[in-house]
């Protein structure tokens, strides 16, 4: 019988890795806290006519990858219905925005989402069939703001704001307008005529696209059609005083704020939702693939659904993408070990260590347990590959209520009486991340030297 292995393009997420995920899903959830977003959760799997319309038909994503199913009928009465697993999530969340009448207390709606997407393309290095991305999206009715440049600004500086807070510099914020929906069909154009002499010489999937959707040769990373793509119309040429005058305010915001961006003119986004502002955050440690996140403007979608008139601009950040870069820094830290082990001398002292254990952790400090049956040898080589810190419980630490602590970095053994023992391990650094994250450092824990004894002691 043949091992069962995860599906191509999935992967399962493992300890210590997966306290990576949670540092930043928790950066991102305090960071989009502080702008005032609140969570949303959409389905996994939508109407699959909502991303026909919302992405567009002609997208790769649409055309080519998204896992779709007819879901069979229970009744004579029920019709099928063609479902699709969710590749990306503006969409569903815009759909959740008209389905919800959110647009009807007149404000803002600053949403935000952390979850799986799914899509059908050739597994490689931080891209897979199943992965996970952080996204938020303001939208609401024009009454509440939701076309100003300064929505823009904001969402570009608050994404400046979270890799910042997670540690990762030098990063690139390429930005671009694509204009209206009137400025996209004259280039459109524009690109069709320029593409007419050269097309010949690109790849099959340009020379399809030329004809049905020229802005997503743009796109292509064939390398032998990057020399024809750059003689190719900038879409910047083509853009309306309206469309010129809106980008120039979202610059001139993100100068005020003194977040960096260079002009790319040709960053136009794969999905046909995208208005005006287009952006993407690059960082050089990816490779050649080397984008971590990205997103625009779509003022018309939620028409496109349906819906009533509700600008919006939104982003995902790809998390794989981020752990990959996170990984890549020399200051990353990899090391997930608890801040302690506690050791019981003996089974009976089992109830008492797991008494202890409780204390520690309701402290906020990762605590691994030991187990009775453990010779003081073995319990040490636990200790060492699990946690930082050993804390002894025998008898007589049991009864005068001193701890016996040993730090293995330092070798230094140190008797705490158990009243200053989460104290004293907290101000070794060792704070838990709290369920979602990890702990924001407050002002330091002192433990009253006098009553802390060092020696020599090793194990």
């Amino acid at each position: 019988m043949s091992t069962l292995k995860a599906v191509r393009g999935t992967r399962d997420l493992l300890p210590p890795e997966t306290a990576l995920w949670n540092r930043i899903e928790a950066t991102a959830r305090s960071v989009f806290a502080r702008y005032n977003f609140g969570e949303i959760r959409t389905p996994v799997f939508e109407d699959t006519t909502l991303f026909a319309r919302g992405v567009g038909e002609e997208t790769d994503i649409v055309s080519k990858e998204m896992y779709t199913w007819e879901d069979r009928a229970r009744a004579q009465s029920e019709k099928t219905q063609s479902l699709t697993l969710r590749p990306e999530n503006t969409a569903g969340v815009v759909r959740a925005y008209i389905e919800h009448g959110l647009g009807e207390s007149g404000q803002l709606q600053k949403l935000y989402y952390i979850g799986p997407q799914f899509r059908r393309e050739r597994p490689q290095k931080g891209r897979y069939r199943q992965f996970s991305q952080i996204g938020a999206e303001v939208i609401g009715p024009p009454s509440a703001g939701s076309e100003s440049p300064l929505r823009d600004a904001e969402i570009l500086e608050m994404l400046a704001t979270l890799l910042d807070e997670l540690g990762i510099t030098g990063w690139t914020l390429h930005l671009n307008s694509v204009g209206s929906s009137a400025d996209r069909e004259r280039y459109n154009q524009a690109l069709r005529a320029a593409l007419v002499p050269v097309v010949a010489q690109m790849c099959p999937d340009c020379q399809r696209r030329a004809e049905t959707n020229p802005l997503r040769v743009l796109d292509c990373k064939v390398p032998a059609d990057q020399p024809v793509i750059d003689t190719l119309p900038v879409i910047a040429d083509s853009l309306d005083e309206a469309s010129q005058a809106h980008f120039a305010q979202v610059t001139a915001a993100l100068d005020a704020a003194g977040v960096p961006y260079t002009r790319n003119h040709r960053l136009v986004r794969g999905l046909d939702y995208y208005t005006r502002t287009t952006f993407e955050f690059t960082h050089g440690g990816l490779g050649a693939q080397n984008a971590l996140l990205g997103g625009g403007r779509y003022d018309g979608l939620s028409e496109m659904l349906g819906g009533p008139r509700a600008p919006g601009i939104g982003f995902a950040v790809g998390e794989d993408r981020l752990v990959l870069t996170l990984l890549a820094l020399e200051n990353t830290q990899q090391d997930e070990k608890a801040a302690a082990f506690v050791a019981p001398l003996g089974e009976a002292l089992n109830a008492a260590a797991l008494a202890l254990a409780r204390e520690l952790r309701r402290s906020g400090l990762r605590i691994e347990l030991g187990e009775g049956s453990f010779r003081l040898k073995k319990s040490f080589e636990a200790a060492d590959k699990t946690a930082r810190q050993i804390v002894i419980l025998g008898e007589d630490e049991l009864q005068s209520g001193i701890l016996t602590v040993k730090n293995f970095s330092t070798g230094i053994q140190t008797k705490v009486p158990r009243a200053e023992l989460a104290v004293f391990l907290l101000n070794s650094g060792q704070s838990l991340e709290p369920e979602g994250g990890r702990s924001t450092p407050g002002a330091p824990l002192v433990v009253p030297p006098a009553r802390i004894q060092k020696n020599a002691i090793h194990k």
